[in-house]
Formats: structure tokens, C-alpha cells, sequence
């Protein structure tokens, strides 16, 4: 706060002091402030969302859980935290330097009220995830379901909240103001722990090519399992397989046979005792967790790196043959 003295002399010749303050010069919250600290804080919170999801899907691919049927450590999951990651963080930064610049210019904007507000919000979100997380463990404790994974989780989250807790904490003290060394270090060392994080990130699910080849090769098993449903359809209706795949393409029926992305054709190979093969040209081999693989109808699609064929033998009585002497023809 700035004061001003000044004196005046009365009617009756006597001289009176006063002193007034001088609101003009008291910093208000400007359009610019506002939202910077609110760019700040939604940035903040999305970083941490995201890195807390990463350390999640990091310790299910690490500790998977038995009664998890369709867990899938490739999916979108990871991949949206770690561009959430990449773009949040760096925000964040940016938005928190020019905020303290802001104030090194102008020291009294340390007292603004969205700067508090922001401040005792962050503590309050962190205190109350450190108590909501602790009674969770208790509650799992005494249900008797503790296990690795689940305990690798509330560790994580306590770590995380009670660091946000502290910092903040530290920062409404005026520790890092007393101390810029060391809030410097800090901050690399958050930096360091989300560059980590994220190439962690890459390591599980590869990179921006590898996942475009399993992505054509994904649609080659789309293709295959489609060619596979019309051979049994050609089968049922005739009773024999067809010769080649051309003989699938109807223009009644709207169905052509597909060919690959990378424009690679699919092989079909009759064998013995109504039994056939179909091959492809893949350019990875399936990607199962090691620990757990995948289970369910992709199972009978599994499959290398190179050409790959998978052998097929008609069941007659999941198959039976249509006897179309037996199927009444609509009256015209």
C-alpha cells in the first residue's frame, strides 16, 4: 500500500496533518491477468490428469489384472494422454513465465486476488485428493482387495497431490521467491519427469509409422475375417468352395473383394476335405501384452511379420449346406 502525507492550515490558523492512501496506484485484475492465471490453471490441472492416466495405463501394462478380458495396452488411451502431455505442459510453462514476469515487473500483482484464489484452489484440490485417496486405500485395505497394481495407483496419486500440495504451499509462503535457485531446479526437474514419462509413452506403443503399419495391418484381418464370411456365404449357397476370390464380387450382392492399403492382394488357396487357406502380406507381427495376451475371436488371427496364411476347415454342422429346393420363392 502507497500513503501520502500532506498538510492544510484551518480557519483558525492551526495547521492539520493527514494522510491518505492512494488507490490509483493499487494494482487491479486486468482482462490479461484473469486469464492468464485461468489459462494457467486449466493447463496445470489437464497436465496432471494426463500424466496421472499415463502412470495408470504404464502400471496396467506392467501388472496385469486376470479378470481384465479385453485390456488392451495400445489403445487410445495412451496415446491421447501423452498429446494432451505434449501440448498441456509446455502451455503451462509458457503461461507461468509470463505470469512471473508480469509480477517482476509490477511486484504488487503478487497480491491480486485471482492470483490467491488460483492458489488456495490448487492447494484446496490437492489436500482433498490426499484425503479422498487415503481413505480409498483404507476402504480396499479392509475389503481385502489390495493389490500391486492397485497400490501402485493411490502411491501415485499421493505423490502427485501431496508435491502440488507443497509447492503451492511453498509458493503462497514466498519460499520461491526467497529461493528462485531453487524453484529453477524444481521446475527442471518436473520437466525432466514428463520428457520420461512420455518417451515411456513411445517405448509401449511405438512410433508414429510403426502405428500406421499396424493400423494397415489391423485392416488386412478386417479384410481377411470379411473374405472368410463370404467364402462360408459361397459355401452354403453351392456347396462347394469357390475356385478363386474373383468368383465372390457380386454386383447383386454390392460385395468386392477388398484389396490391402498398402495394395498388396490377399491369397486364397483351396485344400483338402473342404478346407482352405487365406494369406496376407503383414508388416508386423501382432501386438498381445507379453504377460497377457489377448484374448477372444482374435486369437485365430494371430500373426507374424511377412506373409502369413491362416488354414480354414468348414464345420458341416455349424455350415450346413442351404438346400434351396427347401426355400420358398417369394410370390411376384
Amino acid at each position: 500500500m502507497i500513503y501520502h502525507t500532506g498538510q492544510v492550515v484551518s480557519v483558525s490558523g492551526e495547521v492539520v496533518y493527514f494522510t491518505h492512501m492512494d488507490t490509483s496506484l493499487k494494482p487491479k485484475v486486468g482482462p490479461k491477468d484473469f486469464f492468464l492465471w485461468l489459462g494457467a490453471i486449466v493447463a496445470l490441472y489437464t497436465s496432471v490428469f494426463a500424466f496421472l492416466t499415463l502412470a495408470f495405463e504404464y502400471v496396467n501394462t506392467a501388472f496385469p489384472d486376470a479378470l481384465s478380458y479385453s485390456y488392451d495396452p495400445y489403445s487410445g488411451a495412451i496415446k491421447f494422454a501423452i498429446a494432451t502431455l505434449i501440448v498441456a505442459f509446455p502451455l503451462f510453462l509458457v503461461l507461468m513465465r509470463l505470469i512471473r514476469m508480469d509480477i517482476a515487473r509490477t511486484p504488487e500483482k503478487s497480491d491480486l486476488w485471482v492470483r490467491r484464489w488460483a492458489l488456495y484452489l490448487t492447494i484446496f484440490i490437492a489436500g482433498a485428493t490426499i484425503a479422498i485417496d487415503l481413505v480409498t486405500l483404507v476402504y480396499y485395505f479392509l475389503d481385502g482387495e489390495i493389490t500391486t497394481r492397485f497400490v501402485l495407483k493411490v502411491l501415485v496419486v499421493l505423490l502427485v497431490a501431496s508435491a502440488g500440495l507443497m509447492h503451492f504451499l511453498s509458493d503462497i509462503w514466498g519460499y520461491w521467491v526467497e529461493y528462485p535457485a531453487r524453484a529453477m531446479y524444481v521446475g527442471w526437474a518436473v520437466a525432466v519427469l514428463i520428457v520420461g514419462t512420455v518417451v515411456s509413452g513411445f517405448l509401449i506403443i511405438g512410433s508414429p509409422m510403426d502405428a500406421r503399419l499396424y493400423k494397415m495391418d489391423e485392416q488386412k484381418v478386417y479384410d481377411l475375417q470379411s473374405i472368410q464370411g463370404q467364402i462360408l456365404y459361397h459355401y452354403q449357397s453351392t456347396g462347394v468352395l469357390p475356385e478363386a476370390l474373383a468368383e465372390l464380387s457380386s454386383p447383386l450382392s454390392g460385395y468386392s473383394v477388398p484389396i490391402s492399403a498398402d495394395g498388396t492382394l490377399y491369397e486364397y488357396r483351396i485344400g483338402d476335405a473342404d478346407s482352405f487357406e487365406l494369406c496376407a502380406m503383414f508388416n508386423k507381427a501382432s501386438r498381445t501384452s507379453a504377460s497377457m495376451p489377448v484374448r477372444g475371436a482374435n486369437d485365430f488371427w494371430e500373426h507374424g511379420e511377412g506373409l502369413e496364411c491362416f488354414a480354414r476347415t468348414i464345420d458341416h454342422d455349424l455350415y450346413p449346406v442351404i438346400d434351396t429346393a427347401k426355400v420358398p420363392v417369394p410370390n411376384r
